[in-house]
């Protein structure tokens, strides 16, 4: 995900997150019915079925609220936490700085859990340096991702692959192969590979992720787009979020072989709501529903969006930015819309 502010201007607002409970509550399996796609992966159980609704916040910037003050106000139950980058080296740590045992970003989680909810980890996103270009190789790659699900006994990982990680095929390579290590330890574990999008579906790039995926046999859970920033398209943002859906569904049926209803169910969506990063594109909460009608008609795998941070209005009527959508809203209207979503 695009972040409207650099790594050096963080917020360091989580403080306000800690001090709540350190007993996590344990989270129902469900199967999710991905298939082995010929990879060593198998029906093992997986995550609670409100995994499929998991917006994303981050806990490091953009006045970040209290995640059980989310929960309560809107029912979603499970977060997408971001992110994971490189400390300097090959080593993870949230925002590449805030220890991944010890500190507010924990507290948070232990909290969330608490109250019944769970998370999935998101490792990358558009700033920062990225563990797939500071690790030389899939091992090494593989084992800093295995720090974090160590860490918090994952049952549910992200890879949010853009920028230059997106675009150094060595770099593409590296990831597929590191996150198939990551579920051959893992039996079970969720897998999410988020990326960018065109209205029509991954561009060259995407679809050659997607490719190399396939090949190497990673059986990842969901193929996910981020359907915003388009400098141009037709229609409604959500119209043009369901063609770019059509489009990765049909990249991944192809891939992998698999049929248009199995295409369907390895691929998700994670949107941006209100105001983008490109002047005059809008994400309404009309978009929204489009997307959830779309969602539950076809059961995909996923449904998040960026960011709960900015799930409200800008004070005095501001532009969107770090911590507010940019439009007039009511607060928690968008990850509302999300938490209908079951999978």
């Amino acid at each position: 995900m695009r972040r409207l502010t650099s790594l050096s201007g963080l917020a360091l607002a989580a403080a306000a997150l800690l001090g709540l409970s350190q007993l996590p509550a344990a989270a129902d399996s469900a199967g999710t019915g991905a298939a082995d796609a010929g990879a060593a992966k198998t029906a093992a159980p997986k995550a609670a079925g409100t995994i499929h609704a998991a917006p994303y916040e981050y806990l490091g910037w953009g006045s970040p609220q209290k995640p059980t003050d989310v929960m309560a106000a809107t029912g979603v139950k499970w977060f997408t936490l971001a992110f994971i980058l490189s400390d300097g080296g090959c080593n993870p740590a949230w925002d590449g700085s805030r220890p991944l045992k010890g500190g507010s970003d924990e507290s948070a989680i232990k909290s969330i859990r608490a109250a019944g909810g769970d998370i999935v980890v998101s490792v990358g996103g558009w700033s920062g340096a990225k563990l797939g270009e500071k690790c030389s190789s899939a091992t090494a790659l593989a084992a800093a991702y295995q720090k974090v699900i160590d860490a918090y006994k994952l049952k549910a990982f992200d890879v949010d692959i853009e920028n230059t990680e997106f675009n150094n095929p060595t770099v593409r390579q590296r990831v597929v192969d590191a996150l198939k290590i990551v579920e051959q330890k893992n039996p079970g574990i969720v897998t999410y590979v988020t990326l960018g999008t065109t209205p029509n579906g991954p561009d060259a790039t995407g679809k050659d992720l997607i490719q190399r995926g396939a090949r190497a046999g990673l059986a990842a859970d969901a193929w996910v787009i981020m359907p915003f920033d388009f400098d141009g398209h037709s229609g409604t943002m959500g119209e043009a979020s369901v063609s770019a859906l059509e489009g990765l569904k049909n990249t991944v049926r192809s891939a992998y072989g698999y049929s248009d209803t199995d295409a369907y169910r390895h691929i998700g969506v994670s949107s941006m709501n209100g105001r983008t990063d490109v002047a005059g594109e809008t994400v309404t909460t009309a978009d929204f529903k489009k997307i959830l009608g779309y969602a539950q008609q076809h059961h995909i795998a996923r449904f998040a969006f960026w960011s709960v941070n900015r799930d409200r209005s800008c004070a005095g009527g501001g532009s969107a930015g770090d911590s507010c959508s940019g439009i007039g809203q009511q607060p928690y209207e968008f990850t509302k819309i999300v938490a209908q979503y079951g999978g």
